[in-house]
């Protein structure tokens, strides 16, 4: 798996004191972006939170999943929280070492009391001996919350005295951009009280099987009924995906304080294995736990971003309308599209172009994008998606062969030349393309297009995302395209590039 080392600076660590009766609760920061520009310890917000304990247990909980890896438990995992300031409310987020579980904590206006929240996106240390301090918090003492250096620590620090080296595998870049897009599909499915929220969680089991059926299928879903969620072996109509009900324990950590249970995904016609959103509503805040499809099975490789990433069009309208976003916590697509001039329908394509890069996100309770920076080189979640990359050799070698000239009306058909191979690409009712490959023989398009049906449409719209001026025949067969040498396929992780 391809890596590189996230160098975090803290001015000291971060800690839970007690001073005259009041705890008081200090989150250091590490580099980000805010509306100033890069600030090394940027401060967001120091002020007291209406519900202490459930705070501090829902920040467990998102760290929890940070330290944790649900699939391949051996191998380590840990990487500081990402926290951003949206100038009404603060989010901390989080990615699973396994890349299939993405923790967050929204703790809203009315769970912030009496302090202005500032702007941007940071890590925050969250460290051992904190952890055990928030986990022995109880009562209903005042708990002040700060986030960023305070004003002696800015005035006297002489330089950080704290550095964490975080391994920061590709696949944890492309799972922060696949995730919210995934997301961004899904609608409330079931909503369930504080009691039966309760009742539910605590009798799910701790492990699953994934069965060896079509597609991989998730051996258990769920489906409301009456006033609760029932458990299923089977995707019966209206079910959710409950895909390995173990990656659910850190909701655990929060349900004493739990007002209601929502349950968020998409429709799942053919009863493939789908994410689902899990949101635990605390007073002020709510925690949520988004689940990949399978726990062997981890965001990076579901290619929801491929579109978006293989046309110029979406680039530059992501260049638009990244300097109209001001760190809000709910964009309005509306109000972009009239401030840009871009179409609704264009705007939302730039907005998932800039999840791709970790400058946006997407929460389901609100339906809405907000913006945030990811602090660190999100455009490596591009560069080294291993489908684009293959598509777009292909495309340059010459490899793609268009049958049907792109005006024409109707379904195209084209080949491919992948090696040895040549697969048949065609384009179906409303513009789904299917091939012969293996990969879509496995998944069907469900885990978004193949490097082969990726080139053709790549071809289609006659350039390709990296390099706009490269000559390439798009509206008809070429004999170049028929004799050019065979395609090199990049050497990427097993499954990915098929």
């Amino acid at each position: 798996m391809s890596r590189s080392v996230q160098a975090l600076a803290y001015a000291r660590p971060s800690a839970l004191t007690t001073e005259g009766g009041t705890g008081r609760l200090g989150l250091e920061t590490s580099g980000g972006l805010t509306p100033v520009g890069r600030e090394a310890h940027p401060q967001f917000f120091a002020g007291f939170l209406s519900s202490p304990q459930a705070a501090a247990r829902g920040l467990l909980a998102v760290a929890d999943v940070a330290a944790a890896r649900y699939y391949q438990r051996t191998l380590r995992a840990s990487l500081d929280p990402v926290v951003t300031a949206g100038g009404d409310r603060l989010r901390f987020e989080s990615f699973s070492g396994c890349c299939g579980v993405y923790a967050r904590l929204d703790v809203l206006p009315e769970g912030l009391d009496g302090a202005d929240t500032g702007h941007g996106t940071t890590n925050v240390d969250v460290n051992n001996p904190l952890r055990e301090a928030l986990s022995r918090l109880s009562g209903d003492e005042p708990l002040h919350l700060r986030v960023g250096p305070d004003e002696l620590a800015v005035t006297t620090a002489d330089g950080p005295v704290v550095e964490k080296k975080v391994p920061l595998p590709d696949r944890w870049l492309r799972g922060f951009a696949e995730a919210q897009v995934i997301t961004a599909g899904f609608d409330l499915r079931a909503e369930l009280s504080a009691a039966e929220a309760v009742r539910f969680l605590r009798t799910l089991p701790r492990t699953t099987t994934t069965g060896a059926g079509a597609g991989g299928r998730c051996s258990l879903w769920v489906v409301p009924a009456g006033r609760t969620l029932r458990p299923t072996t089977r995707p019966v109509p209206g079910a959710v995906c409950l895909p390995g009900p173990e990656r659910l324990t850190a909701l655990q950590r929060v349900l004493r304080h739990a007002t209601a249970l929502r349950v968020y995904g998409p429709a799942a016609p053919d009863g493939a294995a789908t994410a689902a959103a899990w949101e635990v509503t605390l007073p002020g805040m709510r925690l949520t736990l988004t689940l990949s499809p399978e726990p062997s099975r981890g965001f990076s490789g579901e290619g929801a971003v491929l579109e978006a990433l293989a046309t110029d069009e979406a680039a530059a309208d992501a260049d638009l309308v990244s300097v109209l976003l001001s760190w809000e916590p709910r964009i309005d697509t509306a109000d972009l599209a009239a401030r840009s001039g871009l179409s609704p329908q264009r705007v939302r394509g730039a907005l998932t172009r800039l999840g791709t890069a970790g400058r946006v996100g997407y929460d389901a309770a609100d339906a809405a994008y907000f913006h945030r920076e990811l602090p660190y080189d999100a455009g490596r979640a591009e560069a080294r998606n291993p489908r684009l990359t293959a598509a777009r050799a292909l495309l340059a070698d010459g490899a793609v062969h268009l049958h049907t000239p792109t005006a024409t009306a109707g379904p195209r058909t084209a080949t491919v030349r992948s090696g040895e191979r040549h697969y048949q690409v065609r384009e179906a009712a409303g513009g789904v393309l299917s091939c012969t490959c293996q990969w879509w023989a496995d998944y069907r398009g469900r885990r978004g297009p193949c490097k082969h049906a990726l080139a053709v449409r790549m071809a289609h719209r006659g350039q390709t995302a990296t390099a706009p001026t490269t000559t390439t025949t798009a509206t008809a067969p070429t004999t170049a395209a028929a004799t050019a040498p065979a395609a090199t396929t990049p050497v990427t992780a097993a499954g990915e590039t098929r």
